[in-house]
């Protein structure tokens, strides 16, 4: 299970308020209360870019019932991706019903499930209709890339090249704030809606808790830090909105309604559910699915790394409580905002590969190099090297180090000797070069070292693409256990709603990296991927 799906039983699982403690503080276990009812429970909803989840963890951090559904990956033209935004909704809907219905099956109750955490997909975007609650377009998804041409022409906007030091993102096709400027420019009811002072933004995050909550009747309509950083219209050091990155954009808030930012765990701020089996439980708070998986990681103090390879590919390196502005390709983004508990805000550097996990999808339903995704690593290894194969896997541009929107995906070196398991192996290490490049950016805007990293993701379920990502790097790579992955460990409880907090004491499995010989060819092969674009 990716570490992402963990951060709700670390920060919603009760505690008392006495055992607050600054999580970059210390590593040390924090046991529950004295005297807490053993029958509690909490739910997690995840929503990520191909499915959504909903899982049931007891006390103890192990999961008791889940269920998820894939939902419709949309794609009208080259280069665009979109979701329904109801589709979204349902899906989560179904997965909580599916999901306790199993967990009555097994003799609890619903009424022990004390609150319920979201992760999601973040730069995501989702317009809908501020007074009806109905959603004006579909969602346009983070790897959408139709905003290439205008990022070109905000770029050569004056002003530009402050945006950064304000809000941590450089101008691309990633964040959520393009994606707005092309549906104001190109949907008749998004502009419509706008003129007329009624159109609401937000990212998936907000987009739930809104509808969960029951849509305009109550009018849920909130975002946390890790999610609004993802605009290019908060202000990083202040975590509000900032009026001289919105007018950049030339957008004007007495039409636009933007979600009011809140920090990512608060009793109150997110409402509760208004409808289905949990109806009436409280959304204890929320965290972007990246910066969920650094929870999940238990990666609290200053120097701890994470790397998730999901859909794409996503590594965050905690730097503490001041934002560090990159100057070299990485993004400054927001680690986890926990001031409901007297906690300061935590800041991450942030390199963001736009394409990982479903390069692996595009083997298998594009080329149709296997049934299952799990295959790819059996593939890959039916042969010894790439065979001189090198995969740019450039479906959206390229994203850190180099932010190059208009890159396009490039196989190269292929012969007559190419097989099936040169492409595979070639797939996986494109994966592991931009890993590579994004550690070495971290270096020179940290000034260290990273001495190991942890990762998760269902592409970390490969033992070739972990062991090749250690030759790559020269640090050793730590991954949760198969049984791990599946399921947390049943002991010390998780907690954080209140302040608890508690990280994993099974060892992970590392791979060490091999001698330096196959480092040195591999340096070579990463000279000629990035060759090629």
């Amino acid at each position: 299970m990716p570490r992402r799906q963990l951060f709700v039983s670390r920060i919603f699982m009760w505690q008392s308020p006495a055992t607050t403690s600054h999580p970059a503080a210390t590593d040390q276990i924090l046991l529950t209360t004295a005297g807490e009812s053993p029958k509690v429970f909490v739910g997690s909803i995840d929503n990520g870019t191909t499915s959504s989840r909903f899982l049931i963890f007891d006390r103890a951090g192990t999961p008791i019932a889940s269920h998820q559904i894939e939902f419709e990956q949309i794609y009208p033209n080259p280069g665009w991706h979109e979701h329904n935004p109801d589709e979204l909704v349902s899906s989560v809907e179904e997965c909580i019903e599916k999901a306790c219905k199993e967990f009555g099956s097994q003799g609890h109750s619903l009424s022990d499930i004390k609150v319920v955490g979201i992760t999601n997909q973040r730069e995501t975007t989702v317009v809908w209709d501020s007074e009806t609650g109905e959603h004006l377009h579909n969602a346009i998804v983070w790897t959408d890339t139709r905003t290439a041409s205008i990022v070109r022409e905000l770029k050569a906007r004056t002003g530009a090249g402050d945006l950064t030091e304000l809000c941590g993102l450089p101008l691309s096709t990633y964040p959520s704030s393009t994606k707005l400027l092309w549906l104001l420019r190109n949907d008749d009811k998004v502009k419509k809606a706008y003129e007329q002072g009624r159109l609401a933004f937000g990212t998936v995050d907000a987009w739930l808790v809104y509808k969960l909550n029951g849509g305009p009747a109550k009018n849920v309509f909130v975002s946390d830090p890790t999610n609004a950083s993802r605009t290019m219209w908060m202000n990083i050091h202040k975590l509000e909105y900032d009026e001289k990155l919105i007018s950049f954009f030339e957008l004007d808030t007495k039409k636009l309604h933007l979600p009011k930012i809140v920090p990512s765990s608060d009793p109150n701020a997110y409402g509760q559910l208004a409808d289905g089996p949990l109806k009436g439980v409280k959304i204890g708070g929320v965290l972007g699915d990246q910066s969920a998986a650094l929870v999940g990681q238990c990666g609290f103090s200053p120097g701890r790394a994470k790397n998730t390879y999901g859909t794409g590919c996503f590594l965050l390196y905690n730097v503490g409580e001041k934002p560090v502005i990159s100057k070299h390709g990485l993004l400054a983004t927001v680690a986890y905002d926990f001031r409901g508990q007297n906690i300061p805000p935590v800041y991450a550097l942030e390199g963001s590969i736009a394409v990982a996990g479903s390069s692996i999808k595009f083997l298998m339903n594009n080329l149709g190099f296997f049934g299952d995704s799990a295959k790819v690593n059996e593939v890959a290894s039916s042969v010894e090297d790439n065979g001189g194969c090198v995969f740019v896997t450039a479906f959206s541009g390229l994203f850190a180090p180099y932010w190059i929107d208009d890159a396009k995906g490039t196989i190269f070196g292929i012969t007559a000797h190419t097989q099936k398991g040169h492409i595979a192996r070639a797939t996986l290490e494109a994966t592991c070069f931009q890993t590579k490049a994004i550690l070495e950016a971290m270096e020179k805007d940290s000034g260290h070292k990273l001495e190991q990293l942890a990762v998760d993701g269902g592409m970390s379920n490969s033992d070739l693409c972990m062991q090749t990502q250690a030759d790559l790097i020269q640090i050793p790579v730590d991954r949760p256990s198969s049984e791990q992955i599946s399921t947390p460990p049943p002991s010390p409880p998780f907690s954080y709603l209140c302040g608890g907090r508690t990280c994993l004491t099974n060892p992970p499995l590392r791979f060490r990296r091999r001698h330096l010989e196959e480092f040195r060819r591999a340096k070579g092969d990463q000279s000629r991927w990035e060759d090629v674009f």
